[in-house]
């Protein structure tokens, strides 16, 4: 018997060790017939040589310095070697790239130009378009996030549970294990809001979730005309953000650390912490102060944690301090009833001014932008408002959803008459409407739900769509005018970005993108627009949609990558009053690996 054994266990070795050779073969043979003669690197390479990158010690200034009719120029390249245009794209493996598979997983990352991939990040096996709204808010496929440690960690808390296929939401949380609606209405009883809604009339219309867990609060918020940006980081809890994603609700990949948070100043009503394990007190306040930046004029923060009820003597401790600092703040509590309490943002500058000399923490310089946020560190400072908003006592915003089309307060900032936005609004109002136009024959009325407009401007794109079921995370540009903070006076949301670098979210998460004259933009700053089609394609869901508005040479130039991103130009239209840019609608294919199959085998022969 055990001469037998043996026997076997060199048989399972050998069939082991022939396996795994056939696999390494095989994999030399897809990435020799797909790479042309060339690496994804060397391809990469050529093509910012031909853009005249300053990744590759090219001269900076004057790329910088050239005319914008020259530098659309280099879209048209002509045919040659240094214009070769690649029929397919390698595949990420996250199985062999152990050193970067986290990094593709999280799906931002920055490596030097030596360990970039230019390659595209293929669904995972048993991958589903995705459940539609409003029914993916409570159940997603299991196949499209195949992470259910969260499901187990949390299955007391009525997170989610998994059942068969499927991912299943209750809507319950750690503070709220019998569901976030009850919990919404009860925090609206404690303000004292008729009819328990927490939107108050339409007075409270922008939240903040930090710490979010699964969005489910979010989640909830969306049936009273509240929306919120739900904010979790990838830790212990990893996927915790994709979940929100998948299941069709607003949010974002991000952390509470050393810079700002990249909203402007008074863009939310009211803030949210149930749980969130976030140390408050930390460098002295830092993380609260940052928090009061964000917040309007009598906005709120309601908290809930043991903090607020448990008698133990560290909880006890911690209250007594965190209560000590926002009294210094000029936070008063609002409401406070069992494990939450809600405090008060002021409205004016009066409580600041009469605090006492030298009390902590000070008010921010005269000189501070409390706007600026991309790579800006949080200072344990108070912004004051401005004298402005001081003597108007609130922000001066009309309640949703009038506020969408109102000309916002903070539109004088820029310079921008009232007439200007409104010929901005009607503007994208009718471009809309030719988008949809165009679309029509592909999608059906809940084909859409999460979309990204990737240079909001100020925020007309997204406001055209309030009668759609969809949601719309603006994005302006870190080095253009940033009116940011008007889109989120108009009751929507969004965030700042450098389109030369990753967004912060996970793969196959948003269901359409608009990009107005980003390319055009990211070659004036000699960035590769490569690189922006790959991180395109890995943000966008298979079946989703793209709208380019660009330059002529653009549109040429992106149609030449459309069959090695599998890709597939849908509808093209001429400019509509918008001088000389052109208009392309690409839909993203459902593709797998071809490799899918083949691994799923290897590992069952090896198993």
């Amino acid at each position: 018997m055990r001469g037998r054994s043996d026997g076997g266990q060199k048989r399972r070795l050998i069939t082991t060790v022939g396996v795994i050779a056939i696999f390494f073969v095989f994999l030399y043979v897809y990435f020799g017939s797909h790479s042309h003669g060339e690496s994804a690197l060397e391809y990469g390479s050529r093509s910012l040589r031909k853009i005249g990158s300053s990744y590759l010690g090219g001269d900076e200034d004057a790329d910088r310095g050239s005319k914008q009719d020259e530098s659309l120029t280099k879209f048209g390249l002509e045919d040659g070697e240094d214009s070769i245009i690649p029929k397919s794209f390698p595949v990420s493996l996250p199985i062999l790239l152990l050193s970067s598979k986290v990094e593709l997983e999280k799906g931002k990352h920055c490596p030097p130009p030596e360990r970039q991939f230019n390659c595209l990040i293929p669904p995972p096996s048993g991958y589903k378009i995705p459940i539609k709204w409003p029914k993916s808010r409570d159940e997603v496929w299991k196949a499209n996030i195949p992470h259910t440690h969260l499901a187990h960690e949390k299955s007391d808390q009525n997170w989610m549970v998994v059942k068969g296929d499927k991912i299943i939401f209750p809507g319950g949380g750690t503070h709220f294990h019998y569901g976030a609606d009850k919990y919404i209405a009860s925090l609206a009883n404690m303000l004292n809001f008729a009819n328990n809604k927490l939107n108050n009339a339409g007075k409270i219309r922008t939240v903040f979730d930090v710490g979010c867990g699964v969005a489910s609060f979010g989640g909830y918020l969306l049936s009273s005309d509240i929306i919120a940006m739900s904010l979790a980081p990838n830790d212990v809890h990893q996927n915790q953000i994709q979940f929100a994603l998948e299941r069709g609700i607003p949010a974002y990949l991000g952390v509470l650390g050393t810079k700002r948070l990249p909203y402007p100043s008074r863009s939310f009503e009211l803030a949210h912490c149930s749980r969130c394990r976030i140390d408050w007190l930390q460098r002295d306040g830092i993380l609260l102060l940052e928090l009061d930046r964000v917040l309007r004029p009598g906005g709120y923060f309601a908290y809930s944690s043991p903090e607020a009820y448990a008698q133990d003597e560290e909880d006890l401790r911690i209250w007594r301090e965190m209560s000590a600092l926002v009294e210094r703040m000029c936070w008063k509590i609002a409401a406070k009833k069992n494990q939450t309490v809600i405090w008060v943002k002021p409205l004016t500058n009066d409580c600041y001014m009469e605090r006492e000399p030298g009390t902590q923490p000070p008010l921010c310089r005269a000189n501070d932008d409390p706007d600026a946020v991309w790579g800006v560190a949080m200072e344990p400072c108070i912004t004051p408002y401005s004298d402005h908003d001081h003597r108007t006592r609130g922000s001066g915003l009309a309640p949703w959803p009038h506020r969408l089309t109102a000309p916002p307060p903070r539109l004088a900032d820029f310079g921008y008459s009232n007439e200007m936005f409104e010929k901005d609004t009607e503007l994208w109002q009718q471009r809309v409407e030719n988008y949809w136009n165009l679309l029509s024959p592909k999608i059906k009325s809940n084909s859409l739900r999460n979309l990204m407009d990737m240079k909001a401007n100020l925020g007309s794109f997204g406001a055209a769509l309030k009668e759609k079921d969809v949601w719309v995370m603006n994005v302006v540009p870190e080095d253009g005018p940033n009116t940011l903070k008007l889109i989120y006076d108009r009751g929507l949301i969004g965030t700042v970005h450098n389109w030369c670098e990753a967004f912060s979210t996970y793969p196959r998460t948003y269901d359409l993108l608009h990009a107005w004259t980003i390319f055009s933009d990211i070659e004036k700053k000699g960035c590769s627009p490569e690189d922006l089609l790959l991180e395109m394609d890995r943000i966008l869901r298979p079946t989703g949609f793209i709208i380019i508005r660009d330059k002529q040479p653009v549109v040429e130039f992106v149609k030449k990558y459309l069959q090695a991103l599998h890709w597939e130009a849908v509808a093209t239209a001429d400019s509509d009053g918008d001088g000389n840019n052109f208009v392309l609608v690409i839909q993203k294919k459902l593709w797998l690996t071809r490799l899918s199959g083949f691994k799923k085998h290897v590992l069952g022969v090896i198993g």
